[in-house]
């Protein structure tokens, strides 16, 4: 079944990451530096839905300045709804500079919170763009401060009176879950979800039971219709109250891990959005995450449905 596809939107950090040539730790020499690619975790995911053929926007602010239009052009290049992305005439657009240490773990420096991210508000043009949504899609990244947790609230809020639907992927930083509210927010978030994407070990944040099936059945009692484990490389499991299905990785070579989660879950809600089966649906988003490791930058690698399928029929030969 095919389901006309409702707007999603998304509220968050829009940035630029600069990345470290060579694996090292930290920044404390100089070093090589390639970049600035446009960023941001709901940035990158908004992008890859937005590639993928259905609607989308998203709400968040940049600076005057070139990281921001670097990713104004980019997102309204790939058919992302810009209206409700605010250009601040004094704050500077959020950066990250990443590098990646031997043992492909990473190093961050990042300026979100006091960059032109801190200003997200829901200004007339996001309640404007909110006001045509059926959909909102919430980062757990992006409730850094009590204003854009409060943003995303309301959203949540008309989002659901308008009968609507909400998904949710902590994709929380180690960082954060220190910074008082963070986690009572993520309660929030959960309690008002339909859909949650945790990667890995997020599927216990939430939970009192730590083997997974306890922590399935804790999730979905609470009233979650849909629970998709992202596994990386290993693949994905999608929990209903119905059923478990799962699917083994794609073979990929990793150039850049950087966005995978986030182009995997954009494709996932746009076909669950569009009524699509959870094998078929996790099948085309294993494959855009596997297509998005494949190029360097946070954004290189979203990819089209065209591209998506083609990796798979190559892959079935």
């Amino acid at each position: 079944m095919t389901l006309t596809p409702p707007l999603v939107v998304t509220i968050g950090e829009i940035l630029v990451e600069i990345m470290a040539v060579e694996p090292g730790h930290g920044f404390r020499e100089p070093t090589p530096l390639i970049g600035p690619f446009p960023s941001g975790a709901p940035a990158i995911f908004i992008d890859q839905m937005a590639r993928f053929g259905h609607p989308c926007g998203i709400v968040g602010c940049v600076g005057n300045d070139d990281f921001g239009r670097l990713n104004l052009d980019r997102l309204r290049a790939d058919g992302v709804d810009v209206s409700a992305i605010r250009v601040h005439p004094e704050a500077v657009t959020g950066s990250a500079f990443v590098r990646y240490r031997p043992d492909g773990g990473r190093d961050f420096v990042f300026n979100i919170k006091q960059s032109a991210n801190g200003a997200v508000t829901l200004d007339a043009p996001a309640t404007a763009l909110l006001g045509r949504a059926g959909h909102l899609h919430v980062m757990g990244s992006s409730l850094f401060s009590p204003e854009i947790i409060a943003a995303n609230e309301a959203a949540i809020g008309r989002i659901k009176a308008d009968g609507g639907t909400v998904s949710f992927d902590p994709n929380v930083r180690k960082e954060m879950m220190a910074l008082p509210g963070t986690r009572e927010a993520l309660e929030r978030v959960l309690a008002q979800a339909d859909l949650f994407l945790p990667s890995g070990p997020e599927l216990f944040l939430f939970t009192s039971a730590q083997d997974e099936a306890g922590a399935v059945a804790e999730l979905l009692a609470r009233g979650l219709r849909a629970i998709v484990v992202k596994r990386s490389a290993e693949g994905a499991t999608c929990f209903t109250q119905t059923g478990v299905v799962s699917i083994a990785g794609l073979p990929s070579e990793e150039i850049d891990p950087t966005g995978a989660g986030d182009c995997f879950g954009a494709t996932f809600v746009a076909c669950w959005l569009q009524g699509m089966e959870p094998r078929a649906a996790l099948r085309l988003a294993n494959a855009a995450g596997a297509l998005a490791v494949r190029k360097k930058g946070p954004m290189e690698g979203a990819s089209t449905r065209t591209e998506i399928e083609s990796l798979l029929a190559g892959q079935a030969q």
